[in-house]
């Protein structure tokens, strides 16, 4: 008889870094008698009989570490079999709490330690079902998608070398543009990778492998079609899928991309007459989602907060940007 799945709460406390526009991330360390002592994971634990996952994360996190929990969302899910069970790990962000984290004297950890998003962990051994969380949160929360057919290769360029390093959490860029002439998009493409070295911010190229590798992109960005034909991850450092339902997310998740992108959200400016998802519709189709997704559709700037609290990962933006 297969034994059952644990369903447990993990809580990815986030703060501000001591550096403009970074944010860090919080470790505790297992303590003796347990399994896996010593290594290093997500604050949380097991969910009990007739919980939510909301309120074991509540209910650990006071336990564990004195706080009270004040603002979360859901984040995303992933199961891992370790030789003693297997685990259903459902990751949520906390981004405010009452109290202090006891920092010198946790109340059931033998340490814990703030890290920064982006930032190669420095403490060790950490939990395996851990290693893909720690690059999702290495993953910026908005990203701007081009759109020089319609404005125009100069009034994209400027316009993005304005945004990048100013728009609030903007690090990545997926270079879309598939109608331009050759010469034309591999120019743009060109000089996109320009400003994006300069402010460290991530590129990936639309469906086109070749012109990514090309211009020493960071990654592909792979459309809906392309993921339905995909029967392997790209070779390439990050990878992303447009997707339109639960389906296509879990399809993505199958071949351990790095994102997906979920939309409309929203009414768009292109087609207004289009109700889009609407929060509630994107959480439904997020649910158990294991890897981040990224609301497209519709938004601005200030919608980050609602996106992530429907379950988002981050924001895209074609205009809002």
């Amino acid at each position: 008889m297969t034994p059952p799945v644990v369903e447990v709460a993990a809580a990815v406390l986030l703060r501000a870094g001591a550096r403009a526009g970074a944010s860090e991330f919080l470790l505790a360390q297992r303590p003796e008698g347990k399994v896996y002592a010593g290594y290093w994971e997500f604050p949380g634990g097991k969910l009990e009989a007739g919980e939510s996952v909301r309120e074991a994360l509540v209910r650990e996190l006071e336990e564990e570490l004195g706080i009270g929990v004040t603002d979360c969302s859901p984040w995303l899910t992933r199961q891992f079999t370790y030789p003693h069970a297997t685990v259903r790990l459902h990751f949520w962000r906390v981004t405010a709490w009452a109290g202090e984290i006891g920092i010198t004297a946790p109340l059931e950890h033998t340490a814990v330690e703030w890290q920064a998003c982006g930032a190669p962990s420095c403490v060790s051994p950490i939990l395996p079902a851990n290693g893909p969380i720690l690059k999702a949160l290495s993953l910026p929360t908005t990203m701007a998608i081009t759109m020089a057919e319609i404005e125009g290769v100069e009034t994209q360029l400027k316009r993005l070398e304005a945004a990048l390093g100013k728009a609030p959490g903007l690090g990545l860029i997926q270079l879309r543009d598939k109608g331009l002439p050759l010469a034309e998009r591999l120019g743009f493409a060109e000089a996109v990778m320009r400003l994006a070295r300069a402010a460290g911010a991530l590129v990936l190229v639309n469906d086109d492998a070749e012109l990514a590798r090309r211009v020493g992109a960071d990654g592909l960005h792979l459309s809906s079609t392309a993921l339905a034909a995909s029967t392997r991850r790209p070779d390439f450092a990050w990878v992303g899928a447009s997707c339109h339902d639960a389906a296509e997310i879990a399809r993505a998740g199958q071949l351990e991309l790095d994102y997906a992108l979920l939309g409309p959200a929203l009414p768009t400016p292109s087609h207004p007459e289009n109700p889009g998802l609407g929060w509630q519709e994107f959480a439904r189709r997020l649910a158990g989602n294991s890897l981040p997704v990224f609301a497209l559709g519709g938004l601005r700037h200030d919608l980050l907060p609602a996106a992530q609290a429907a379950g988002a990962h981050g924001i895209a933006l074609m205009r809002g940007w």
